[in-house]
């Protein structure tokens, strides 16, 4: 297992697309919602523990080796918006392509064959993870990590936020993204024995901001 790999997986400078959206942080802000590194720090700990724990599950479970085509099927019914639904599958063509020229793989072959379109980002992920030497926690930590970093770094964006606040933010949610990494694996653990075991953590109000979001004429990020 080489953690350099994870370092490479994680960094944000990776041409995954992901530093093209918010992660819901846009509608945030133009509603109010996030003015203060303290709102950020709210709303990054919220999405980590709902969409950030179920994404880290689906990551650990393909990293674990579980059937990628299932598990993709089953991030469809964790992801009740379209709009939700098409970014993750527009990001996951877009880290399928990153991969399979990083760390050639059969089963990410075999996955993009399957989904031409795209299979869901944390699918992919773990795959990728898997493809690396990676082990379904590190994943995990991987996912968790993305689904509050990618905010942090649009609201820097967004509100001209010092980036040394927002920084400190992700460090002070470090003991938390540990703890959701680990629940993560072990829900991915218990999938072996049926997907339904898999968490399905929701946060409807970004399902209902990523729809408004897609409608706008106008937007800095894509979602």
């Amino acid at each position: 297992m080489s953690r350099a790999a994870l370092l490479v997986l994680a960094d944000g400078r990776f041409p995954a697309g992901g530093h093209a959206h918010s992660g819901g942080a846009e509608p945030a802000v133009t509603q109010g919602r996030i003015r203060t590194a303290d709102d950020l720090a709210a709303f990054c700990r919220g999405r980590l523990h709902t969409t950030g724990l179920t994404a880290a599950a689906l990551a650990a479970a393909a990293a674990h080796g579980l059937d990628p085509l299932a598990l993709d099927e089953a991030a469809d019914a964790r992801t009740p918006s379209p709009a939700l639904r098409a970014t993750a599958r527009k990001l996951g063509r877009q880290l399928m392509r990153a991969a399979r020229a990083t760390w050639p793989s059969p089963e990410l072959d075999a996955l993009a064959t399957a989904r031409p379109r795209g299979a869901h980002q944390p699918v992919v992920l773990g795959l990728t993870a898997r493809a690396a030497g990676l082990g379904p926690e590190d994943a995990a930590h991987c996912a968790a990590y993305e689904t509050v970093s990618g905010p942090a770094t649009a609201v820097v964006r967004l509100l001209s936020l010092d980036p040394f606040h927002a920084t400190a933010v992700l460090a002070r949610l470090a003991p938390e993204l540990d703890r959701v990494a680990a629940q993560a694996a072990e829900a991915a653990e218990a999938a072996r024995h049926g997907i339904d075991a898999l968490p399905a953590a929701s946060a409807p109000l970004l399902d209902i901001t990523a729809e408004a979001h897609a409608a706008w004429p106008v937007r800095l990020f894509a979602s």
